[in-house]
């Protein structure tokens, strides 16, 4: 016995426009949406931090990017252009130190004046030096740690502040690092694996007593990055080129790019029931 099924063709024209309705709208993932949210990330001047701010600003955020530097990279301007013509949200520029702390907290007070509200920050300024232990002096140590440590919990009690007086809650996501974790084979960088294990468990004490306010604090470790600086330092020693991708588990290196998803993903309401937490993305290399 033969059966015949009647089948209807959608036309490629039709599916395509359904496909462009329902994305990114409530219809499919809603709780990765950033849609109305404030964020500041700090260390966004260029890097991994500008790389989550564009991440952010594509989930509908609106960022403010904060670093010392005088000027941004010309690859912010770029990406705040898109932000407004093609995001329908913003990106903005403020210059500070986060070692700064009063200014700091002015800041974001005013950025929080100004949007009536304070939901997120990707805590991602930081610092390295390669130095050895015998030869490190106490004042780069203290610098290493103002900047990475200090700052980072400073800037993240300024956040907390607004969100607080708000009463929205909210989400913080520190920037750590695997050498939180464990100590890199060859990389000679004691004050800096200090400040990324600092960082770690920083994140769990906020994370603990900030659960009351509903602001979900959780901390994210990279591997190896190839950035400008790694590029440099490979120049430097070009033998950790070929060395680095042979010690995690996908025997490469990752890029900035392979982190957005993380700084939505904290951010958003898709991690709401993960506070005190650390996100390692290392490729594998603490797993061995």
């Amino acid at each position: 016995m033969s059966v015949s099924i009647e089948t209807t063709e959608v036309p490629v024209a039709a599916t395509k426009q359904n496909h462009d309705v329902f994305l990114g709208t409530q219809n499919r993932l809603p709780e990765f949406s950033l849609g109305g949210k404030v964020v500041c990330v700090s260390g966004a001047a260029r890097g991994l931090g500008l790389t989550q701010a564009e991440a952010l600003l594509e989930a509908g955020a609106t960022v403010y990017a904060l670093d010392r530097l005088e000027e941004p990279s010309p690859e912010f301007f770029q990406i705040q252009k898109r932000a407004v013509e093609q995001l329908g949200t913003a990106l903005h520029y403020r210059r500070i130190d986060v070692r700064d702390t009063e200014l700091l907290n002015t800041v974001i007070e005013a950025i929080a004046n100004t949007e009536g509200r304070m939901d997120g920050l990707v805590a991602a300024a930081g610092i390295q030096q390669e130095t050895p232990a015998l030869e490190y002096s106490a004042k780069d140590a203290n610098t290493m740690f103002e900047v990475n440590v200090t700052g980072v919990f400073m800037t993240a009690q300024a956040v907390a502040k607004q969100m607080i007086r708000f009463g929205n809650g909210g989400s913080i996501a520190l920037i750590a690092s695997m050498s939180g974790t464990v100590a890199n084979r060859g990389l000679i960088c004691p004050a800096y694996n200090a400040s990324k294990a600092a960082v770690i468990q920083l994140g769990r004490n906020l994370a603990a007593e900030w659960g009351q306010y509903r602001i979900r604090v959780n901390t994210i470790s990279p591997g190896y990055i190839v950035t400008a600086m790694v590029e440099n330092l490979f120049v430097q020693f070009p033998e950790r080129r070929d060395q680095w991708p042979k010690e995690n588990m996908l025997g490469r290196l990752s890029s900035p790019n392979e982190y957005r998803g993380a700084a939505v993903f904290l951010l958003s309401d898709a991690s709401s029931f993960m506070t005190g937490s650390d996100l390692r993305i290392d490729g594998g290399h603490s797993a061995w």
